[in-house]
């Protein structure tokens, strides 16, 4: 017996698109991309090349640059907002420390702290508690109490070598630039 009404097996045809066998907790540096829910651009909009992030969007900057802080394991390198999605590399480091990479491998540590820290350092559970966090945030603002966000799941790559690191690094960055080629791309900004 099916113990959630709404799955059915035969029309609900879910699989993993994670790596089969590989332990997304071990260190290294991970591409990830979340996309908004019904991607619906969100988080600002895109001017001469560059985003302009709105409410919404200063939500996930802000998020985003306390992770470090909550999994003192995690250093953030490049990453960017779009209108309706968010490309990120960030890298898991069993030494501690965590950090703010200020470009292509230039780290910069973060003053340890004593704030709310996750157990779980999987790529999962890294995106679980972001994701939840900004839903949560953006929900607690008078306009949009209740809203879905995010897309179900996410997409992630694991970064193998320095080379494929730079080209990835290269598209966060540029993203905004190409935003009109980009296959996230909605019809334009909100």
């Amino acid at each position: 017996m099916n113990a959630n009404p709404r799955y059915n097996p035969d029309i609900h045809h879910r699989r993993s698109i994670r790596l089969p066998g590989y332990d997304y907790a071990q260190e290294g540096s991970y591409f990830i991309t979340l996309c908004v829910h019904n991607r619906v651009c969100l988080f600002g909009k895109i001017v001469d090349g560059e985003i302009q992030l709105n409410e919404y969007g200063e939500i996930v900057r802000d998020l985003w640059l306390e992770t470090p802080t909550i999994r003192p394991n995690v250093e953030l390198s490049e990453w960017v907002i779009m209108p309706n999605h968010f490309h990120a590399i960030l890298t898991i480091n069993r030494r501690g420390g965590g950090g703010v990479c200020k470009g292509v491998l230039q780290y910069a540590p973060t003053a340890p702290t004593t704030t709310l820290q996750s157990p779980s350092q999987t790529i999962g559970a890294i995106v679980r508690g972001f994701k939840s966090a900004v839903t949560k945030r953006i929900n607690q603002t008078p306009a949009t109490p209740g809203v879905p966000v995010w897309q179900r799941n996410y997409w992630d790559h694991v970064i193998r070598d320095e080379q494929s690191y730079h080209d990835i690094a290269a598209y966060i960055v540029n993203n905004p630039t190409k935003w009109e080629t980009d296959k996230l791309y909605s019809g334009g900004n909100p």
